[in-house]
């Protein structure tokens, strides 16, 4: 009988996947390793650097809304090619490819939700869908919601993340900028309120309509917010940027937003704005003075 063996176990060890991918990744930022479980527990920020790496539009909907709130609108809208624009490939193939590759309709989710039991109109630009681009229906589901704000006097949280306008609409597109900053004018008018999210990247037509109006400019960290590109600056002005310009910080130093709030914080922050700006009414005291002041106006 032996009582010793030197046969190795017959276990087999997988070292990696059948593909190839083990699932590890290095942060573009930190340059530690990570784990992609890690980043879709921790929503899809390095659990070394909390840097933000990109959501999809469903995962910031989940996010944001109260669970089982969200009620898509406006979502039989569908972009059509009205120029017949023709580059390396048509644009119904490009909005079809888009639509495999997405599994959304459109560069944008409307609807109406409940956050942290206020009950808003929310907008959120997909950038999987043609990198967010904004043409006539994602302009066109931006107005309707903006004017379901307006008509229910509810206010408007709008997420952006976007290329800028859509090339393949032209003038189609450029006019979506005018229409929407003028229903948020009307929005404005009546004491709505709307805040904007502005997250990775925010540029082109985008940041130079809708989302540069809000009551309330809200931005995460390190988040890409221009109107072209450092490069394409740069080139044009002949000269290089300062460090860090068009990043979240840059702009919440000089003004152009309001407060850069990180992710796990983001959908307290917006309540937290969403308490100060509605339920208030006007409230009239008179002072030793005899001048009245107004204490508190309406939303």
């Amino acid at each position: 009988m032996r009582l010793f063996s030197r046969d190795r176990p017959k276990i087999k060890v997988e070292s990696s996947k059948a593909d190839g991918f083990s699932g590890w990744l290095k942060c573009t930022h930190c340059h530690e390793m990570i784990h992609t479980n890690e980043l879709a527990e921790n929503r899809n920020c390095c659990p070394k650097c909390d840097y933000h790496y990109r959501l999809s539009a469903r995962e910031r909907i989940d996010m944001l809304a109260d669970p089982d709130t969200f009620e898509e609108l406006f979502d039989d809208l569908r972009s059509v090619d009205a120029l017949n624009f023709q580059d390396s490939e048509s644009y119904p193939d490009r909005i079809k490819r888009a639509m495999e590759k997405s599994g959304s309709t459109e560069g944008v989710f409307v609807g109406t939700c409940t956050l942290s039991g206020h009950k808003i109109a929310l907008g959120v630009l997909n950038f999987a869908f043609m990198a967010g681009s904004m043409g006539s229906v994602v302009g066109e589901r931006l107005t309707l919601i903006i004017e379901l704000a307006l008509e229910q006097k509810i206010p408007l949280v709008i997420v952006s993340a976007s290329g800028g306008a859509r090339m393949q609409e032209s003038i189609l597109s450029l006019m979506q900028m005018a229409k929407t900053s003028a229903a948020l004018a009307k929005l404005h008018e009546a004491g709505v309120p709307f805040i904007s999210v502005l997250t990775n990247p925010t540029s082109g037509g985008v940041t130079a309509s809708f989302a540069s109006l809000g009551d309330i400019i809200i931005a995460e960290p390190e988040a890409l917010i221009c109107f072209a590109g450092p490069r394409v600056v740069e080139q044009v002005i002949r000269q290089k940027l300062p460090e860090g310009a068009q990043k979240s910080e840059f702009l919440l130093k000089h003004g152009m937003i309001d407060s850069i709030v990180k992710r796990h914080q983001m959908k307290e922050q917006l309540a937290q704005f969403l308490d100060f700006l509605t339920g208030n009414e006007r409230e009239y005291v008179t002072m030793d003075t005899n001048q009245l002041f107004l204490l508190t106006d309406e939303a």
